[in-house]
C-alpha cells in the first residue's frame, strides 16, 4: 500500500510502501516513553520502499533489549517520531509510525507484540465517556 505522511508542524514529508496486514501495537516500555502514551502503533516498510519529500530528520540510535541497534528518526523541530530502523546496510524490521501518515485510518493493528509490558487498563478503556472534543471540565 503506498502512504505518506508528514510531521506535526510540516517540515517532514514522506512516502513509502507498506504492508498493511502486519500493522502491529507495540506495548514495550521504550515504545510507551517514545510516544508520551501506552503504545505506539507500527507499519512495516516494504523492502526499505521509504523517501523523504522534504527535510532532514533528527536521528537517535537506541539499543533494543534484545541488543539491536535501531535508528529512530524524528522531526528536529516538532519531535514528531517518523520510524524505526535497524543501522545503516543491516537487514531487519523498518516501521513507520502510523501516527504520522495521512493513510493511518486504513492501518488497522492485527496484532500486538510486548505484551508483558501493557499497561493493566489497556483493554478496559470502552466504558469511559467519550466526546469528539475536549473532555467538558
Amino acid at each position: 500500500m503506498k502512504v505518506d505522511g508528514r510531521c506535526l508542524c510540516g517540515y517532514l514529508s514522506y512516502e513509502a510502501e507498506v504492508n498493511a496486514t502486519l500493522v502491529e501495537i507495540c506495548n514495550c516500555t521504550d515504545c510507551q516513553t517514545l510516544s508520551g502514551s501506552a503504545f505506539r502503533v507500527t507499519v512495516p516498510v516494504v523492502d526499505r520502499m521509504f523517501k523523504f519529500l522534504s527535510g532532514e530528520p533528527k536521528t537517535y540510535v537506541k539499543i533494543a533489549a534484545s541488543g539491536n541497534r535501531r535508528v529512530l528518526a524524528f522531526c528536529p523541530e516538532c519531535g514528531t517520531s517518523v520510524y524505526s530502523r535497524p543501522e545503516d546496510g543491516k537487514d531487519g524490521f523498518f516501521g513507520l509510525r502510523v501516527g504520522s501518515l495521512r493513510q493511518r485510518a486504513d492501518l488497522i493493528p492485527r496484532a500486538q507484540c510486548w505484551r508483558g509490558s501493557a499497561q493493566t487498563w489497556i483493554d478496559n478503556i470502552a466504558h469511559l465517556r467519550a466526546f469528539d472534543g475536549d473532555v467538558p471540565k
